[in-house]
C-alpha cells in the first residue's frame, strides 16, 4: 500500500503478501532447477548407455562373442575380413554346387559386401563403402550354414537370411552408406586373393582397424530396422 505523509510518499509492505509472492517465485525457480537437473541426468544416462553399447571387436569373431552382441550395438572392427559382391558370391555358389573348395575358409569369417574404387597413390584401397546386402540374399544362407560368422553391408535382409543368422548364431552389421572415403581410412592393407578377373568385385583380404559398424540383426533374430520403426512410432 502507498500512502502520503506530508511531502513524503511511503510504501508499506504487506508482509504475508510479500512472503506469498516470494514463495511462488521460489517454487518456480525450484521447479526450473529440478527440470534442468532431470534433463542433465537423462543426458548423462544416455551417454553412459551409448558408451556401454560401443564394442571393440577383433575379427574373425568367435561364436561366443557374436552371441553377446545385440541389435543396436555400435562396434569397431579390427583384424581381417574379406570382400565379396554379387559376382564373387555367384562364383562361390557355383563352386559349392560343383563340390569344389572355396577360395577361402569362411568359418567364423566376416564378408564385407563391398567393391572398392581404384586406390590413389600411396593408399591400399579406394573408396570402400558398402553395397546393398539384398543382392547377396540368395547366396548368404548357404554360406552361413557352412560357418560364415557374419556379414557387413547396408539395407534389409530377406527372411531366409534372417532365419539362417539365427540358426547359425551369426550376425549382420551395417556400415555407413555414402562414407566410402572415410571407411577406406580404416583399411590398412588390401590383397586380391581370388577371382582377379572380376576386377572391383574380386575377393579381397582386408586388414582393418576400428572399422565402424552397427549390429542390425543379432544372433537371436532381433532386427534393428524393425525395432527402430516401432520405437519411433511409439514416440
Amino acid at each position: 500500500m502507498i500512502r502520503r505523509l506530508g511531502n513524503i510518499w511511503i510504501l508499506s509492505v504487506n508482509t504475508p503478501f510479500c512472503y506469498k509472492m516470494l514463495s511462488r517465485c521460489g517454487k518456480r525457480i525450484i521447479r526450473l532447477l529440478l527440470a534442468v537437473k532431470n534433463v542433465a541426468a537423462e543426458y548423462r544416462k544416455r551417454i553412459r548407455k551409448e558408451k556401454d553399447m560401443e564394442r571393440h571387436i577383433t575379427v574373425p569373431v568367435a561364436k561366443e562373442e557374436i552371441q553377446d552382441l545385440r541389435a543396436g550395438d555400435y562396434v569397431y572392427l579390427t583384424g581381417v575380413i574379406y570382400t565379396a559382391r554379387d559376382a564373387a558370391h555367384k562364383r562361390m555358389d557355383e563352386a559349392l554346387s560343383e563340390r569344389k573348395e572355396l577360395p577361402l575358409d569362411i568359418k567364423n569369417q566376416m564378408i564385407y559386401y563391398m567393391g572398392p574404387s581404384p586406390a590413389r597413390e600411396g593408399r591400399p584401397i579406394g573408396s570402400a563403402g558398402p553395397t546393398t546386402a539384398s543382392r547377396m540374399d540368395k547366396y548368404a544362407p548357404r554360406l552361413l550354414d557352412l560357418g560364415l560368422g557374419g556379414m557387413i553391408g547396408k539395407g534389409k535382409r530377406s527372411q531366409a537370411v534372417q532365419d539362417a543368422i539365427v540358426r547359425n548364431k551369426a550376425v549382420y552389421f551395417a556400415a555407413v552408406g555414402g562414407a566410402g572415403a572415410l571407411l577406406s581410412k580404416c583399411i590398412k592393407r588390401a590383397d586380391v586373393i581370388a577371382y582377379d578377373d572380376l576386377g572391383t568385385e574380386a575377393i579381397r583380404r582386408l586388414e582393418i582397424e576400428d572399422l565402424p559398424a552397427i549390429v542390425v540383426i543379432d544372433s537371436e533374430g532381433n532386427n534393428l530396422y524393425e525395432t527402430a520403426v516401432k520405437e519411433y512410432a511409439e514416440e
